[in-house]
């Protein structure tokens, strides 16, 4: 078997998207994540394509297959004349039913049209450049740098932060500085959360402003913000869960905001109500 770090790091992100990866070689590429600006972009191009790819397939399957197609399909015979053993090799069957190679010509006509869209959209593309260099794009992309990095901090409880809490005017500066957001940082003893710091990570690219609070079960939340105009119909206070993490997005003055922690934790959608009158 072919040693997994051996593998360009393309096919590792593909296979890290694909969720193939060991607990262990996820961490890895996760941490690398972290840390390694030419593998986020990789893996960012990977994403794109996936979820590009996974709309086109969910539209071309609500269309009906052609009549004449099905037909013909299903009128095809196997050939009558056996083949001839070579070598003494068992001979194999190859007569497939109707559904079989029905099926089989919808997922070759699938993966022909992945490969003319992956074609047509190489880096030399005509239309590449202004796709990719348009600054008028939203996307929530940022989340999914949020949620990886917010698996980070639950298995480094040590390594929290880059500005301990302590530093309380350093952080305001600091991610003032860095964000372009004025903030304040939430009190949430009151529901059993402790500030410990600060940092700065990477959503989608951008900067993004991060205040680590835990409790006494060693639980760890994380608000994270940036700059960001957000259409006014953009919904705020949406609850999802990737995994064991759970994430509740809002916005105001433009700013994007998400609390991050534990998908088990059932008060989260409270809690972020009440970071956003505070913050």
């Amino acid at each position: 078997m072919l040693d997994f770090k051996k593998q360009p790091l393309e096919a590792q992100l593909a296979a890290l998207l694909d969720g193939e990866t060991t607990p262990e070689q996820k961490l890895e590429l996760e941490s690398r994540l972290a840390t390694d600006e030419n593998a986020r972009k990789i893996y960012d191009k990977l994403r794109h394509g996936v979820d590009f790819g996974r709309r086109k397939l969910d539209d071309m399957l609500k269309e009906p297959v052609p009549l004449a197609l099905v037909r013909s399909i299903k009128s095809t015979q196997p050939p009558k004349t056996p083949i001839a053993q070579r070598n003494a090799r068992p001979q194999l069957k190859l007569a497939p039913n109707g559904r079989q190679a029905l099926a089989a010509a919808l997922i070759l006509f699938v993966v022909g049209g992945g490969i003319g869209y992956f074609i047509g959209n190489a880096p030399d593309a005509d239309e590449a450049a202004p796709v990719a260099a348009s600054p008028q794009v939203n996307t929530n992309d940022w989340l999914g740098d949020v949620t990886a990095f917010q698996r980070l901090l639950v298995r480094q409880p040590r390594h929290l932060v880059e500005v301990p809490a302590s530093q309380a005017e350093e952080i305001s500066s600091w991610l003032t500085t860095a964000i372009g957001v004025p903030f304040r940082v939430p009190d949430l003893s009151a529901e059993s959360w402790t500030f410990q710091g600060a940092r700065v990570i990477l959503g989608d690219n951008r900067p993004v402003g991060q205040l680590v609070y835990s409790n006494t079960d060693g639980d760890i939340i994380s608000i994270c913000f940036r700059k960001d105009a957000q259409p006014p119909e953009t919904e705020d206070f949406k609850e999802t869960i990737r995994d064991e993490i759970g994430l509740v997005t809002w916005h105001n003055a433009g700013t994007s905001y998400v609390l991050a922690g534990p998908s088990a934790e059932a008060t989260l959608g409270q809690l972020a109500m009440e970071i956003a009158a505070a913050i």
